[in-house]
């Protein structure tokens, strides 16, 4: 099973969905892992209280951009509190220090994850672009955006 986590991750970083910062969107957030150096600019649409896109620009380590590249195909086109409840799932895993069994129900390709959620150091990196999109939709809501 770790292994094709494995492979999940590295499909997702070699092949990034949704890479490149796009328009329109309602806000932009730019944020950094202290510890590591893993940066990610994060872009989000929301439209009719969807998330119409997230794109996003970033650097840093296979599991920071794979972590964004499987955040941006799961969220897109989920109304806000589908992608909210996902997004706790994920927190929820990221916490759990290995012990949680991820439902791939609502994970999907984020279930490879499980097992960076054993590493404090690498926790980080797996959670900057979920962390910079609910940021960045916070600030789109605040900013006007519908949800």
């Amino acid at each position: 099973m770790d292994a094709l986590y494995q492979e999940i991750i590295l499909d997702h970083y070699r092949n990034p969905r949704h890479k490149g910062l796009r328009d329109p969107f309602e806000a932009e957030v730019h944020h950094v892992n202290p510890t590591c150096g893993d940066e990610v600019t994060l872009r989000v649409h929301m439209v009719d209280g969807k998330v119409a896109d997230v794109s996003y620009d970033s650097l840093g380590c296979s599991i920071s951009q794979a972590s964004a590249s499987v955040l941006t195909e799961l969220l897109i086109g989920k109304d806000l509190d589908e992608a909210m409840a996902v997004h706790e799932e994920f927190l929820a895993l990221m916490q759990s220090k290995g012990q949680a069994t991820p439902d791939e129900d609502v994970l999907e390709d984020a279930v490879a994850f499980a097992g960076v959620s054993k590493y404090p150091a690498r926790i980080k990196c797996a959670l900057l672009s979920w962390m910079a999109w609910k940021d960045a939709t916070a600030q789109a809501l605040a900013n006007g955006a519908t949800s």
